[in-house]
């Protein structure tokens, strides 16, 4: 692991992470690993959603032309029914 240390940090700022962690029951380095593992986990799911988006955006759509759920559901139901072959 690395180590990270962020300078200048204003006292009323360190003091409200502390008594955030605190509240949770965590060393204040505890809850600053977990907030930056959640912005991490948040950039990393927002640039997946732009890729997608990206690919997903020069396809094409269309309008499903099969048979409906309903349809599908009924006929399952007379293939399972007895006698009915």
């Amino acid at each position: 692991m690395v180590a990270i240390q962020i300078r200048d940090v204003p006292e009323e700022t360190r003091a409200a992470l502390a008594a955030e962690a605190a509240e949770r029951g965590v060393s204040l380095q505890a809850y600053l690993r977990r907030v930056l593992d959640e912005e991490a986990r948040r950039h990393r799911n927002a640039s997946w959603l732009a890729q997608i988006r990206s690919r997903v955006a020069g396809q094409e759509t269309r309008a499903w032309e099969g048979p409906s759920m309903a349809e599908l559901i009924r006929r399952d139901r007379e293939r399972d029914e007895p006698g009915s072959a």
